[in-house]
């Protein structure tokens, strides 16, 4: 079974790049809302990608947006803010904005505004 924690942050970058470019949204928007979540700017967000970063390593690295916490609701079948592993909820978190901006939620709403 694969772990996601040690999945490379590059490769689920050009799955969200995907996601939400079918849905009229854009890769600045996907890199705004990690940027948002993990307090990156856009240089340290590219050498993350360049460097095939693991979820395990960026989020060991990073201090998560101060309000974080205020994700909340379904991904994949789970809610994310039950989800107890830490990492796990951090990856959700993720996901969960990801998921909003791929259903056309505007940015403001998606970055807890």
């Amino acid at each position: 079974m694969h772990d996601i924690r040690t999945t490379s942050l590059a490769s689920v970058h050009a799955l969200y790049v995907a996601k939400v470019e079918r849905k009229g949204r854009t890769r600045a928007e996907v890199d705004e809302v990690v940027r948002w979540l993990t307090g990156l700017d856009q240089a340290g967000l590219e050498r993350h990608l360049e460097a095939g970063t693991t979820f395990a390593d960026l989020f060991d690295e990073v201090e998560l947006h101060p309000a974080a916490d205020r994700i909340t609701g379904v991904v994949c079948g789970v809610r994310v803010e039950e989800v107890e592993e830490p990492l796990m909820r951090k990856i959700r978190y993720l996901d969960k904005l990801v998921d909003e901006l791929a259903r056309g939620k505007a940015m403001e709403k998606v970055l807890r505004g």
